[in-house]
This record gives C-alpha cells, sequence and structure tokens, in this order.
C-alpha cells in the first residue's frame, strides 16, 4: 500500500469541503459547518490564511489535515497550528495519522516553526491515546476561551 501526502488545490475544494462535514458529523458537530467552498476558496487560496494536505491510499483519498501559523511571544518565533486532521474510518489503524502528524513536524521544522499545537475534544479518548503515543503532552493548564457570532460583532462594533 501506498500512502501519498499533498497539497490540496483549489480544484480540491469540494473534497476539502467533504472531509470537513465528515469530521464534524465524526465530533457529533455537523450542525455547526456552515463552510462553504466559497469561503474556503477566499480563505485558504486568495488570503492564504490556512493550508491544506490530503493524503491518499493507492489513489484513493483517504484523508485530510488543515493548519496554519500562529505565533509565540515568548517563544518570539511563528508555530503551527494544526486545526483539523481527518482519517476516514476505512483508512484507520494503517499508520496514516502518524504519516500526517511527520509531514506536518517536518513543515514546522523546514520554516523554523517553535512548536506544533492542536486541540482536542475531552471526549475522544482514541485520539488522545494517538497523541500521547507520540510524545503530545496535553496543556492541562490552559482553557480555550471563543468569541463568535453576535456576541463578536457586537464587541467588534463596540467603541474601544
Amino acid at each position: 500500500m501506498e500512502f501519498v501526502i499533498r497539497k490540496a488545490t483549489e480544484n480540491e475544494l469540494p473534497l476539502v469541503l467533504q472531509f470537513i462535514r465528515e469530521i464534524a458529523e465524526y465530533e457529533k458537530m455537523s450542525d455547526q459547518v456552515v463552510a462553504t467552498e466559497e469561503l474556503l476558496r477566499e480563505w485558504l487560496f486568495e488570503k492564504k490564511i490556512g493550508e491544506v494536505l490530503i493524503g491518499s491510499q493507492d489513489g484513493v483519498d483517504a484523508g485530510f489535515a488543515l493548519y496554519f501559523h500562529n505565533f509565540s511571544t515568548f517563544m518570539g518565533r511563528a508555530g503551527l497550528y494544526l486545526e483539523d486532521i481527518y482519517v476516514r474510518p476505512e483508512f484507520r489503524g494503517q499508520g496514516l495519522g502518524t504519516q500526517f502528524f511527520r509531514k506536518l513536524a517536518q513543515i514546522a521544522v523546514e520554516r523554523g516553526c517553535g512548536r506544533m499545537e492542536w486541540s482536542c475534544l475531552d471526549w475522544n479518548e482514541p485520539s488522545i491515546a494517538f497523541y500521547r503515543a507520540m510524545g503530545a503532552v496535553p496543556m492541562s493548564d490552559w482553557t480555550v476561551y471563543r468569541l463568535t457570532g453576535p456576541t463578536l460583532e457586537a464587541l467588534g462594533k463596540s467603541d474601544v
């Protein structure tokens, strides 16, 4: 079996959106997907805010990883933030996730990033075990906060 990882092209936006919908279904968050091909085109290929890798096994698309750069003020350099990684169920357990992580780590090292980070849902024990087996450690002293929708808009419209 041959697993190949490639950078997604703009022509693959339907596939990228399909992977997003599949991971959302897996995470029981399908109702939160508002992404469209047009939005992905704008943010990934026009504004170049994020990047996507697609993994194929024997020519069949098996999964994807979407990532972007964040910045560490303490380290004084960029980090690589993995927003989503997903391997279709029929391809799991074959080392594809590990190969995705190796590729992402190579990209981070080549670009001089000081770290690689991601979030994981607390209930996702299979993924947590996978991450720990690679040597990743949870950041237990940190809590993620988020502003979205009307709350974000209201704050953004307020006088500073």
